[in-house]
């Protein structure tokens, strides 16, 4: 772990943000910050503090991060749901997905993509794809939205577009989807 920056896998939510900042009051662990998937820590944890932490994260369902690659992946992770949110700058939005993570991880894309595949047994696109998905998914439930405005908010090509990878992912068409509402929507987490 780097002395001042702990990883934390699962933490994709403001809820869980809040989470581990309750846990580490508790533990009386100062901090800087805790935003998705990093704490800032005032100072390098001692084994002891490690320990109590990782066993609090896990009752959460948190989990430290120790490897440089799994580091890695969960930070992929964190900037695959931002940029299918379109919670990034336009800026950002314009580049291609593989060169939005190459600039901000610093790393090659192919580099990124074993790396991800070979853990986690999928592409980085699927997983973007099946972020995007969610993100239509909860887009459909509030209701607020039609289908061609929610394929332009997600950057689909065509509301067409949108409805043959829903259907490819669920197995269900948008219009279907929407009439049977949240059943089937899944936590970021368990993507």
């Amino acid at each position: 772990m780097d002395g001042t920056i702990v990883l934390v896998k699962n933490m994709v939510c403001q809820r869980c943000v809040m989470a581990v900042e309750s846990v580490l009051q508790e533990l009386k662990i100062p901090f800087q910050d805790v935003s998705f998937g990093e704490i800032h820590l005032n100072q390098a944890l001692s084994a002891a503090q490690k320990d109590s932490l990782k066993a609090k994260l896990q009752a959460l369902g948190f989990e430290l991060i120790d490897s440089q690659s799994g580091g890695i992946i969960e930070k992929i992770k964190q900037l695959v749901i931002k940029r299918a949110r379109n919670e990034v700058p336009d800026s950002e939005r314009k580049l291609k997905l593989s060169l939005y993570l190459s600039d901000r991880l610093h790393h090659e894309y192919t580099y990124l993509s074993s790396l991800f595949s070979a853990v986690e047994g999928r592409t980085i696109e699927n997983y973007f794809i099946e972020q995007r998905i969610e993100k239509a998914k909860e887009l459909l439930i509030y209701d607020q939205l039609t289908l061609s405005e929610i394929a332009f908010e997600l950057e689909y090509s065509s509301a067409a577009h949108l409805s043959n990878q829903f259907k490819k992912i669920t197995g269900l068409t948008p219009t279907y989807f929407k009439a049977i509402g949240s059943l089937k929507r899944k936590a970021l987490d368990q993507i």
